[in-house]
């Protein structure tokens, strides 16, 4: 089959490789969308952590946000999930320690991370094998658009609830990429008044189409008590305004992740009785995202510019976009095409 292989800082293609093979307890998928993210950016250009930390290394498949059909199960798997139209779970746990037996399995230290850690394969190829124990099936009413939505959405809502937001409640959602414009859409279904902080112009530009109370660049955001502010940005100093912000007694939420350290003043956590919530991952949240899309509460699909072939991904992954794109901030790779 078909996948694109990133070999080194800024180097890849699309290769011929083995087809997966489902093992026992796995399902073979073939590959209908997949998105690329700022994580996958970072690992094209040699920065994301991982890759120092000995939990990643070339030559690697990327992809971690996909949708697709069942086309082939491993022993074990009941026969009804093929055919099936379905999304997964990034984090594979070992299923063994305390934190899996717990649901944490997306902290397990033995864990691989599908596209990302401990060589597991990604989904920029036709074809991908997943543990079916970390299959969820898409209603029709999730097209694959939407599909391939679901785990940046599952991050979205983790964050959503990790605020502990009332209806009424007001939100400010620091950045406005993707996984701001999903937490701040979540945090609207719940009955939040949002606001968004954005540094790029386009970005605001989007997300002032979507209807939120509020969108501001920093310099003109408003004096206002926030009930909860989550930072779903890569800027390092944002996490202190963060708390600088937020009410005290109330809470800040940190998804977003950094290219170099952040720093908060702790006495200020303490001083303010403040909750700070860190959240790793979409997999608690991904059966919620997909029922929040299929209820039509959350509508991911115009955050989506446009959608290529595999034989662009090299491209996507290095800024382009193409010249049909919509405003939206996320690109999508179809294999088929």
């Amino acid at each position: 089959m078909k996948a694109f292989v990133v070999t080194g800082p800024r180097q890849g293609a699309v290769d011929e490789v083995p087809n997966p093979v489902a093992g026992e307890g796995q399902a073979v998928i073939n590959v209908h969308r997949a998105g690329v993210c700022g994580t996958d950016v970072e690992f094209w250009t040699g920065e994301m952590a991982y890759l120092h930390q000995g939990h990643a290394g070339y030559p690697m498949r990327l992809g971690h946000e996909w949708c697709g059909v069942v086309s082939a199960i491993g022993t074990g798997v009941d026969l009804t999930w093929l055919g099936r139209r379905v999304t997964g779970d990034t984090m594979i746990g070992c299923g063994h320690c305390s934190r899996c037996r717990s649901g944490r399995h997306n902290v397990c230290e033995n864990r691989v991370e599908i596209g990302i850690r401990g060589g597991a394969p990604g989904a920029l190829a036709e074809q991908l094998a997943v543990p079916v124990a970390a299959l969820l099936a898409l209603p029709d009413s999730v097209d694959d658009t939407a599909g391939a939505m679901v785990e940046p959405g599952g991050n979205a809502l983790r964050s959503v609830r990790a605020a502990a937001l009332e209806p009424g409640d007001r939100v400010l959602v620091l950045g406005s990429g993707t996984l701001g414009l999903l937490v701040a859409e979540f945090a609207r279904a719940d009955g939040a008044e949002v606001h968004l902080m954005g540094r790029s112009s386009k970005s605001l530009e989007f997300a002032a189409t979507l209807g939120f109370a509020g969108v501001w660049p920093r310099t003109e955001l408003p004096t206002l008590p926030w009930d909860a502010v989550i930072d779903a940005s890569n800027a390092a100093e944002l996490p202190a305004l963060a708390l600088d912000l937020v009410e005290p007694g109330k809470r800040v939420v940190y998804v977003g992740l950094a290219g170099r350290p952040s720093v908060i003043d702790t006495r200020e956590l303490v001083l303010k009785d403040v909750t700070a919530v860190g959240i790793l991952a979409a997999s608690q949240g991904l059966a919620g995202t997909i029922e929040h899309y299929a209820a039509g509460y959350v509508d991911a699909r115009p955050l989506v510019a446009a959608t290529v072939g595999l034989d662009r991904a090299g491209d996507v992954l290095a800024g382009w976009r193409p010249e049909t794109a919509s405003a939206g901030p996320k690109l999508h790779i179809d294999p088929r095409l």
